[in-house]
């Protein structure tokens, strides 16, 4: 898999959980001290994520950091 595809995946993955969680991309930001811009680049796949910043982003979700990289179970 090219490190595109897995970036956009990650974002994906990223904006399903917030979305589920019923969080908006300001709150997200602003819970973890980013902006709301910054956010958006992750969840579209446009920034290359330090292991820092995707545990912040991890804690903002209330979520480990495994489950955040985990892939959903398909069914």
């Amino acid at each position: 898999m090219k490190k595109e595809e897995l970036l956009k995946d990650l974002g994906e993955r990223i904006r399903e959980i917030r979305k589920d969680k019923g969080i908006t991309q300001l709150q997200l930001a602003h819970s973890i001290g980013k902006d709301q811009q910054s956010i958006q680049r992750l969840e579209a796949g446009n920034i290359n994520p330090s292991y820092i910043y995707l545990q912040e982003i991890a804690d903002g979700l209330s979520i480990t950091l495994l489950e955040l990289l985990q892939s959903p179970a398909k069914t």
